[in-house]
């Protein structure tokens, strides 16, 4: 048998591609399992912070832990009535929106054949009918729903993870050769993941607040509703803000007619504009440390694989997959493509 050293470069990126394909063939397989369990580990990164400053108060461990979930359960259970009211009430009214939204049509194509355009009214129509576009916004939330079926499997998976964490640098040191080098490749890996997370929630936050003030200003229905979806949306990168946009804006069309809803897509193009053009950019600097072209295909395969949570998780999952291989020779060069030019 040839010695495994010995093995040509074409042979062991060939060996690696299979291995590649066959881990993506069963994490896709076992979607179901591994989306509660990844959601699970992030909403852990996510409260150490606040974990770590309630130690630091002098809060027992077994004390903090629970009220750390406790908030994150009042606020997701204030998450699923706000959703689940509005969603409803949407549902009710919609037959309403779509006489609206007929009359506006005839109204704008009429006005179009006027200046010389022909559309075909009953294709137009079809295309900008409000529950077709209600249901294509609306599908990421809706597989994160599907999620809380295992609501209380990932509670209590955070638990054990908030519990185990605190004995993971001694367990490290029992069990690793060098571990002061593997205790701050850990810290690299959770501290650039819970930084992007938590910029990334306040942007989204904010986003999601000043898209509702705007809605609420505008005499849009459910401003809470479209501020909540652009919120979550936000966090897909390049395309979860136009998704978001989309309902709200024909919404508007339907009540208010055509120049009221370009000056809610105006709206729209504001807020997106400064926070995640120009602001965000400003604070996270090159921390995210992936090209444009990386985001947009970890958004794609990741939705693939794992579905709508996959491609909110996108981003992170792949710093995770740059900051590891870049910690080994053989594969840095994996981390240095799936980082920015040096020259940006």
């Amino acid at each position: 048998m040839a010695d495994a050293t010995k093995l040509s470069g074409g042979m062991r990126f060939l060996i690696a591609a299979a291995c590649f394909v066959v881990a993506v063939a069963g994490m896709k397989a076992a979607g179901a399992l591994i989306v509660p369990f990844l959601l699970a580990v992030f909403i852990s990164i996510i409260c150490m912070p606040p974990l770590t400053w309630l130690k630091g108060l002098g809060v027992p461990r077994g004390l903090a832990i629970p009220i750390v979930l406790l908030v994150i359960m009042i606020l997701g259970l204030g998450v699923v009535t706000l959703l689940g009211s509005s969603l409803n009430s949407f549902s009710e009214n919609l037959p309403a929106y779509q006489q609206r939204l007929a009359a506006q049509m005839s109204e704008l194509l009429a006005w179009l054949r006027g200046h010389g355009v022909n559309l075909p009214e009953g294709a137009v129509a079809e295309q900008l009918d409000p529950g077709t576009v209600m249901r294509v916004a609306a599908e990421a939330l809706t597989g994160l729903s599907s999620v809380l079926t295992n609501a209380f499997l990932i509670v209590l998976t955070v638990v054990f993870i908030l519990f185990e964490a605190t004995g993971f640098t001694a367990k490290v040191r029992a069990a690793v050769k060098n571990p002061k080098r593997s205790l701050a490749g850990a810290a690299d890996v959770t501290g650039s993941v819970n930084r992007y997370l938590a910029l990334k929630t306040v942007f989204s936050l904010s986003t999601g607040v000043a898209i509702a003030v705007w809605l609420w200003a505008m005499g849009v229905d459910y401003p809470l509703l479209w501020g909540f979806c652009a919120f979550a949306l936000n966090y897909i990168p390049n395309i979860g803000s136009i998704i978001a946009a989309l309902p709200a804006v024909l919404l508007a069309f339907v009540q208010f007619g055509f120049i009221k809803a370009l000056i809610v897509a105006g709206g729209y193009a504001v807020v997106n504009v400064v926070l995640g053009s120009i602001v965000e950019p400003r604070v996270m600097g090159r921390g995210l440390g992936l090209s444009t072209l990386v985001v947009f295909v970890s958004l794609v395969f990741w939705g693939w694989v794992l579905g709508p949570v996959g491609m909110i998780l996108s981003v992170p999952l792949t710093m995770l997959i740059k900051i590891v291989m870049e910690k080994g020779e053989d594969t840095r060069w994996i981390s240095v493509m799936l980082g920015p030019s040096p020259s940006e």
